[in-house]
């Protein structure tokens, strides 16, 4: 019994996030003659548009899988991609993988402190000049 259990708590748990729609609906779209709201109808609202001038749909669909207590892994990703031009009017329709994507390193830029080698009391007493007591005590 104690071996069911622990085979059960290694079994893979699978979630599924977001839509990408199917292949047949994406060859409805024509380029060129569609617009964004024709786009909206015939495959429903992008989970993401475009930042600058709403120049795209974007549809995501991702797939992770946890076992046991290690991190989720995403084992599939799909973006489907449509663009747009000044007009609305679709210019490209465009899929991607899991691996046509790029690990983005995120940088972090922290300010650094002014107070390195000042100690506790002296930063306390050097604020002591700088109090105006007009405003203690409320006048």
């Amino acid at each position: 019994m104690a071996a069911s259990l622990a085979l059960a708590a290694c079994s893979p748990i699978v979630r599924n996030h977001g839509y990408v729609p199917p292949d047949e609906e994406l060859a409805e779209i024509a380029v060129g003659l569609d617009t964004r709201e024709t786009v909206e109808e015939t495959l429903g609202s992008p989970g993401a548009s475009g930042v600058i001038d709403e120049s795209g749909f974007y549809y995501v669909s991702q797939r992770m899988q946890q076992r046991g207590y290690r991190e989720p892994e995403v084992i599939d990703r799909e973006i489907v991609a449509i663009s747009f031009d000044a007009q609305g009017v679709v210019t490209n329709v465009e899929r991607f993988g899991l691996e046509d994507g790029n690990v983005v390193a995120l940088s972090r830029r922290v300010t650094d402190s002014n107070v390195q080698g000042i100690g506790f009391l002296r930063q306390l007493l050097g604020n002591l000049g700088r109090i105006n007591l007009d405003n203690l005590g409320g006048g």
